[in-house]
Parts: C-alpha cells; sequence; structure tokens
C-alpha cells in the first residue's frame, strides 16, 4: 500500500510517499511560496537527484495537483498512476480534547477541526486547506488527520488544568493540551527497543527540541506531563518564543509599551527566545559558535537554554518518581553535542553519566550515548513524526477496507 503524508502550512506544505510494505520513503518534497507567481517546488524521488520548479501556484489545491503529477511523472515519478496511492495522512495541530488518536476524514471531523481554529489559528486553518486540496485532487482516497495534541490526551488532570477558574475551561476549553506528540510517541517507542526493554516498564524523558521545543514525562508509554500548554508558546525556551513567564509581565508591557494583543502575542511568539537573548540567531549552531568566540549574550543565551531544558528534567524525573531513559531528539537534540554534553554534565544527581566520545558520533541511527555506568540510559534517536502519521494512515485505512469487506 502507498500512503502520501501531507503537512500543509498556511503558504507551503510538505510531503512524504510511503510504500507501507518495507516502509521505504519513495519520495519527499515541499512546495513553498503558495500564492504567489513565483512558488517553489523541491521533488526528491529516492532513484534520482532533486529537481526544483518556479512557478505559479496560487493555492493548496494547485500545489497538491502539482506534486501528484511529480509523482507519477514517467521520468522522475515513482507510481504509475494516482490509483497507487491508496490513502493520504495529514498532520494536524490541534485536536483538543475531542480527538484522542488518529482518525478517518469526514464531515464531523472537519467540523470538528474547524470548529478548534481558536486554539490553533496560525495552524488548523492551514491543515484544513491541506485536507480540502487533497480531496479536491483524489476525492475517492481515504484521508486520515494524526494529532499532534492526541498523545498527550492521556495526561491526568494535576497535569493539564491551570490554576484560574473552572469556568474558564468549561467555556474555552483552557488547560495544557501540549504538541509534538507524534515525535513524542515515536521516540519514546524506539527507545524502548533501543534498550530492549518492555515500554511497560519503562519511565522516559523526551526531549523534542528543535527551534521550538518540548520535553514529555513518558510513564508505561503514556504522557504524563509535557511542557507546552495550551499553545506552543509554554515550556522551554525556544529560538524565537519566550517558555515560562510571569504572566504579568504582558499586561505591564503592554500598558507600558503600548502595544496590542496581536503585537505582544508576535513579540513573545517572534522575537523572544534565543533571538531576544543573544541578540544574533534563533539557531542553535549560530549561538555556540557566539559562545565559543566569547559573546557574552550567546553565552547567556546558551546558559538559560540549558538550564531550562535540565530544570524540566529534573522536574519530570520528580514527577515519574525517577526515570530510565532520556532521549534527544529533533534539530537540537539530534544535532548539537554540546548541549547535550552540558545538560547531562550536570545531571549527575540522577547518576547520568555519557560518554564524551559516543557522543561527539554524527549519525542518522539511534544511538546509546551514556557509559555502561549510567544509572540512566542516555539516547540520541532521530525522529520521524511522517513515518509516524503513515503508520496510522495504514492501519486505518486496513480497519476501514476490513469493515466494508
Amino acid at each position: 500500500m502507498k500512503i502520501l503524508v501531507i503537512n500543509a502550512g498556511s503558504s507551503s506544505l510538505k510531503y512524504q510517499i510511503y510504500d507501507m510494505t518495507t516502509e521505504a520513503v519513495l519520495a519527499a518534497g515541499r512546495v513553498e511560496r503558495i500564492g504567489m507567481d513565483s512558488s517553489i517546488l523541491v521533488h526528491e524521488p529516492h532513484h534520482t537527484d532533486e529537481i526544483t520548479e518556479v512557478s505559479e501556484i496560487l493555492d493548496h489545491t494547485t500545489a497538491i495537483r502539482k506534486v501528484l503529477d511529480k509523482l507519477t511523472d514517467p521520468q522522475v515519478g515513482v507510481v504509475g498512476s494516482i490509483s497507487e496511492i491508496e490513502a493520504v495522512g495529514h498532520r494536524v495541530v490541534h485536536g483538543g480534547e475531542t480527538f484522542k488518536s488518529s482518525v478517518l476524514v469526514d464531515s464531523e471531523v472537519k467540523s470538528e477541526i474547524r470548529r478548534l481554529f481558536d486554539l490553533a489559528p496560525l495552524h488548523n486553518p492551514a491543515c484544513m486547506m491541506g485536507i480540502k486540496a487533497a480531496e479536491a485532487n483524489m476525492p475517492n482516497v481515504p484521508q486520515a488527520v494524526v494529532f499532534d495534541t492526541a498523545f498527550h490526551q492521556t495526561m491526568p488532570a494535576k497535569a493539564y488544568m491551570y490554576a484560574i477558574p473552572k469556568v474558564l475551561y468549561k467555556k474555552h476549553k483552557i488547560r495544557r493540551y501540549g504538541f509534538h506528540g507524534t515525535s513524542h510517541d515515536y521516540v519514546s517507542k524506539r527507545a524502548a527497543e533501543v534498550v530492549d526493554r518492555p515500554l511497560e516498564d519503562l519511565k522516559i524523558i523526551t526531549c523534542h527540541i528543535g527551534n521550538g521545543g518540548s520535553l514529555t514525562a513518558v510513564k508505561g508509554g503514556v504522557s504524563v506531563d509535557t511542557t507546552m500548554g495550551m499553545t506552543p508558546l509554554e515550556g522551554l525556551m525556544m529560538g524565537t518564543r519566550s517558555g515560562d513567564l510571569d504572566p504579568a509581565i504582558v499586561p505591564f508591557t503592554m500598558m507600558k509599551e503600548d502595544l496590542t494583543v496581536n503585537e505582544v502575542n508576535s513579540m513573545l511568539n517572534k522575537h523572544s527566545g534565543l533571538l531576544a537573548v543573544s541578540g544574533i540567531s534563533s539557531d542553535m549552531r549560530e549561538i555556540t559558535d557566539g559562545m565559543e568566540a566569547g559573546e557574552p549574550n550567546a553565552t547567556l543565551a546558551f546558559e538559560m537554554y540549558e538550564y531550562r531544558l535540565r530544570k524540566y528534567i529534573g522536574a519530570y524525573a520528580a514527577a515519574m518518581d525517577g526515570v530510565d531513559v532520556i532521549v534527544f531528539t529533533a534539530g537540537v537534540g539530534e544535532n548539537s553535542a554540546i548541549v547535550r554534553k552540558h545538560v547531562c554534565d550536570n545531571l549527575t544527581f540522577l547518576g547520568v553519566e555519557i560518554d564524551q566520545e559516543l557522543n561527539k558520533v554524527r549519525s542518522k541511527e539511534p544511538r546509546v550515548i551514556s557509559t555502561p555506568n549510567s544509572r540512566v540510559a542516555v539516547l540520541v534517536v532521530p525522529t520521524n513524526e511522517e513515518l509516524m502519521i503513515a503508520r496510522d494512515t495504514y492501519r486505518l485505512a486496513q480497519e476501514a477496507n476490513a469493515n466494508q469487506a
């Protein structure tokens, strides 16, 4: 079975197509600058070189049509016809309390995703555009939606409720939802395989740290706490997001700087974090270069980032009454040996001890970087959210076919 995975943004979309017989990626790519006359399509088939085209792509429906043209092209395509694609999986950021697992798309599912627009105004509308565009191009092909928030629906109320008037939860569903759930789910399962222990017996802290970042406490294979909240702004210090801060800062800053709600929201999401503190960049590579060059603001940004990350690891060890495995994943987690070193060197109270040479190794394969004497296994596990989406889509499509038989 061939599964197409789509991750739609407001002016872009990414795609991968899988052969689920072997879970091999047949092709991947992206479309950027949708809505402009200079849109860019990058197609990367497994059997030949990357192809880049610039053309007018005014909407997501056209973008997906062009993607399908490439996938079926005699020279650079990977399927003989569209009919070989038996299902399409979509990443959807926010599933609210409604969606505790992935589901096939129908009219009720689409209505509920629209109702959740207020909880993810930058993301869910774009996801819906991707769904509608795929339906327009592939009207008889099952569509599935996989939610970033679903994995965290196992959190207990003591972890997801805020200490605010309960009427706000009842009326507006203001609570912690958490994000990056597909990644946290994947790497925790993969970590259990690597250490060769049953997932249900493990207490795992997964550190998904890229430009955005979140930690999750995974106990017995389920999420019991996570750092992001009602939105992806809460929690860790990130590339351009502030993470945790005193909520009184918001009205105080609005009053002192005469800022609107939208302006302060933009400040906290797009102009804070590593970028704001360092004055250099939101990219950890440039931060560490600046730190090594003796730039004080870059050093402060790095130290704040590492300190907050380490504090949450300690908190989640306490939340689970212990930790067996710590996993680093995503852009920073997978590639920044210096971040991993500084974090782990300051977790000796947990019995963490990493092998400094193993920590420096770069690999696309999961690997243990702790020493045999370490009481906690420390792993680097490359995340693969697209594969998780493909797996869920494949399962749902098979179940639907079985029910129709």
